[in-house]
């Protein structure tokens, strides 16, 4: 029988037993010593250590990248006192932390007392994007330094700044502003195309309109992945300025249409039997994100599909990954919220759309999916 709640029967649960047990100095002593709980106590310890010491090990990886150690480490096994010279860090520092690399798996360390990249390190190289996203990280750990005023709601934070579209076309005039976070948004795209490309078949599709699409880097991919479909980029004014190259490299101009606009203020252009908000919606909030799916569902022609790519909270099951790294960073940019299937399939409902599927991507990390068809005019 399942637990009943204290407050129903006046008889603590076995489950609220169990956690005030846990919670006693006097029982954590105790099962320090006796062999069968004391394999349960270690591990419980050593879990919650690893809770306390993520910052440490996340800075551990940014240092690593910002001295290129992993790049140099490609060339073969190296020593502090080798690396030191180049990274103007001390031989007895930069020790600490080619330790603290192998530590965390990235790093081996060799009997000769050389360090060498493991898999997981070299990984890092492999990943589109990841270098500049570990660089950028430094905005979101700022305002995670305080968690507790980032909860209660500053006036301003560094992510916010470092993203100014999140508040409409008017934040994204610093031309230098947005071509980083242009870049950054490209590099990032990737992977999240490679995983959407896996979830979704738009080789039937006749023109895709991606909306939010920044300079091209999902239609790109979806270009060079399927002959078929006309393409068409619907983003800021200021940030689509780099599609044009990028498509022209990729020998899709032909195929592409660009059109500047912000979808805060501006009807979405008519004609895509298609539409695509790849990594959009957890950006902005609930109303923005209503009007921008009612603007969507307008666009669309009936039996037209609408697709949303981006990690998705857990809901009911919090997620270990998207309910903490991707709820804190929506979170400090200050408009956007992590959601669950549950809560974008309720605003899909709303703005009218039917046929509200899930593709739950391989790495939800990096992204899953929801299609959604118009159904009617």
């Amino acid at each position: 029988m399942a637990d009943i709640p204290h407050h129903a029967t006046g008889r603590p649960s076995m489950g609220a037993w169990v956690t005030r047990l846990a919670a006693s100095r006097r029982f954590q002593a105790f099962a320090a010593r006796v062999p069968g709980l004391r394999a349960i106590s270690r591990a419980e310890g050593a879990a919650i250590f690893d809770v306390v010491q993520g910052f440490v090990r996340s800075q551990t990886l940014v240092a690593l990248v910002e001295l290129r150690l992993l790049h140099q480490l490609t060339h073969g096994p190296a020593t502090a006192e080798t690396l030191a010279p180049g990274c103007g860090v001390p031989v007895a520092r930069l020790q600490i932390l080619l330790q603290s690399g192998a530590a965390i798996g990235l790093l081996r360390r060799r009997r000769d007392g050389a360090f060498a990249l493991t898999l997981r390190g070299a990984s890092i190289l492999g990943v589109p994007g990841l270098e500049a996203m570990i660089r950028h990280h430094r905005a979101f750990y700022a305002d995670m330094a305080d968690p507790v005023a980032l909860l209660r709601g500053p006036e301003k934070t560094e992510l916010s700044q470092f993203w100014p579209y999140v508040f409409g076309a008017e934040g994204a005039r610093d031309p230098e502003v947005t071509a980083t976070y242009s870049d950054l948004m490209a590099q990032s795209q990737t992977l999240v195309a490679e995983d959407t490309l896996r979830l979704v078949d738009f080789s039937k599709v006749r023109r895709l309109m991606d909306v939010g699409g920044g300079t091209g880097a999902f239609l790109t991919a979806v270009g060079q992945a399927c002959n078929g479909p006309q393409l068409d980029l619907f983003d800021l004014p200021v940030v689509v300025g780099g599609a044009t190259a990028r498509f022209a490299k990729a020998g899709l101009s032909a195929r592409c249409t660009i059109h500047p606009g912000s979808f805060r203020d501006d009807p979405l252009p008519q004609g895509a039997d298609a539409i695509s908000l790849i990594r959009v919606l957890y950006d902005h909030d609930d109303s923005t994100v209503a009007r921008l799916l009612a603007s969507v569902h307008a666009a669309l022609p009936v039996g037209g599909r609408l697709v949303i790519s981006e990690p998705m909270s857990g809901g009911a099951a919090p997620d270990p990954i998207t309910d903490v790294y991707f709820a804190f960073y929506t979170l400090a940019m200050q408009t956007g919220r992590t959601r669950s299937l549950a809560e974008i399939s309720g605003l899909l409902a709303a703005a009218g759309f039917a046929n509200i599927q899930i593709h739950w991507g391989f790495r939800p990390y990096v992204t899953s999916v929801v299609t959604a068809e118009r159904v009617s005019g």
